[in-house]
This record gives structure tokens, C-alpha cells and sequence, in this order.
């Protein structure tokens, strides 16, 4: 029997070596993800008493720009009304009815 060799070229690295970002970019987008939780994080403090009795365990969507909020049972649904109602933005924040507002496991 014979043994087939690999001709495969064995690849090790960044796909795009070209990009890499700085401390300093790193550091600032870190900052500015924070700020952006933090200012989620608000709103969703603000209406989570007004919720948590009548829709445990559902998921809200905050664009905290704006302020608006969308609640839906499922997670998928409340993302598309989301980005239904605002289209050109990107960043949204998932977060689940609950005591700790988090909406996956740890």
C-alpha cells in the first residue's frame, strides 16, 4: 500500500497580517463599548421594574440613542422590530428581563 502525501501548505497566522490595531485603538474601543453598555444599561434600569412582573425571562433590545426600547418573547424577533425601526444603526444591546438583566449563559 502506498501513503498519500500531503500537499497541503500549513498556514499560520492573521488572515489579514496588514490589520493590526494598537494599544491605543484597542484601549479606545474598549472605552467606547463601555460607554455604550453604560448608556444601555441605564434605560434598561429605568423600565426594568415597570417589566420584570409581566414579562420574565423576555428579551429587550435598547438603541439607546434614542432611548427606544423593543420587547419581544424571543430574541430573534426583537432584534428584527429593532432593526426595523432603525435601520442605519448598527450597535444595539440585548439584554433579558431579569434580576441581572443578562440574556445568555455564563
Amino acid at each position: 500500500m502506498t501513503e498519500a502525501k500531503s500537499t497541503r501548505t500549513v498556514r499560520r497566522g492573521r488572515i489579514f497580517p496588514e490589520i493590526q490595531w494598537t494599544e491605543e485603538q484597542k484601549a479606545k474601543r474598549r472605552a467606547e463599548r463601555d460607554t455604550f453598555h453604560q448608556r444601555s444599561q441605564v434605560i434598561f434600569e429605568r423600565v426594568k421594574p415597570e417589566y420584570i412582573q409581566t414579562h420574565y425571562n423576555w428579551y429587550m433590545v435598547v438603541e439607546p440613542e434614542s432611548g427606544n426600547y423593543f420587547i419581544d418573547r424571543d430574541e430573534e424577533v426583537a432584534m428584527q422590530i429593532a432593526r426595523i425601526k432603525h435601520p442605519g444603526t448598527v450597535p444595539l444591546f440585548l439584554f433579558r428581563i431579569n434580576e441581572t438583566g443578562v440574556s445568555g449563559t455564563i
